[in-house]
């Protein structure tokens, strides 16, 4: 049986078919790489203290280096969406900076990519509100095949975009009987078992939130927004990303 390869749309205006330079992606395969990217984080973070652990060995104080290990163990677990395992001599503070800053830098540099490419033959919005519509509608389609729900702004630089259905955030769950057996042993057994289900959850779900995160900045400093961005969640799969320009006023 004969097969034969698919072939793009005539239309010679169809883009990015009528780009010889362009490469075509399946739309899941941002999906795939943010389900993986959290973990990946955590990983590469417990590597990294795990080897700092390990030279700190030969220094004079090493005392409670295990008890560390053992707390950053739980929380890149937990937090990580079983990342693998510890975080050595990091704390739960340290760790979720440490993952932040990796996978908001990561983001940045996306969302810079993604405008350029995006906005390559087609005028650039200019003015911040116009900027910001852009990043609502084509750029939030581009990525995550919806636009924004819901927008908001005070007029003097801060901006909240809620998406209800955000795409990474959707298919998310979470193992309720491991939190119920937790929650059984009391404070002793696990810090996370006495912030509540919802809190819980919540509290995994903001790791996943870094990336996005990071594009968005990315992508108002692409297009000469300098900005700051806070990712949070009232629990899945709903998202709000607000949005502090330089020089903002509450």
């Amino acid at each position: 049986m004969s097969q034969h390869p698919s072939t793009p749309p005539t239309d010679p205006s169809s883009a990015p078919y009528n780009d010889p330079t362009s490469t075509l992606l399946s739309t899941s395969c941002l999906d795939f790489l943010l389900i993986e990217l959290v973990p990946m984080a955590y990983r590469i973070t417990t590597d990294l203290a795990l080897k700092e652990e390990e030279w700190l060995r030969g220094a004079p104080s090493t005392h409670g280096s295990k008890s560390h290990s053992d707390t950053g163990s739980r929380i890149g677990g937990e937090y990580g969406g079983g990342g693998g395992g510890g975080a050595g001599t990091m704390d739960e503070d340290e760790t979720r900076e440490a993952v932040f800053h990796r996978l908001e830098t990561l983001g940045y540099r996306v969302g810079l990519g993604v405008v350029e490419r995006f906005s390559r033959d087609k005028p650039r919005p200019t003015s911040p509100l116009d900027i910001i519509k852009f990043l609502c509608k084509d750029l939030w389609t581009l990525l995550f095949r919806k636009q924004i729900d819901n927008l908001k702004t005070n007029h003097r630089g801060i901006y909240v975009l809620t998406d209800n259905s955000f795409k990474p955030l959707s298919r998310m769950s979470f193992d309720t009987k491991k939190f119920d057996h937790l929650a059984a042993q009391g404070a002793a057994g696990d810090a996370i078992a006495g912030m509540g289900r919802d809190a819980n959850s919540i509290a995994r779900v903001q790791p996943f939130l870094f990336f996005p995160a990071g594009v968005i900045r990315g992508s108002l400093a692409a297009l000469g927004i300098q900005a700051t961005v806070q990712a949070e969640s009232t629990g899945p799969p709903v998202a709000t990303f607000q949005i502090r320009t330089v020089g903002a006023k509450p």
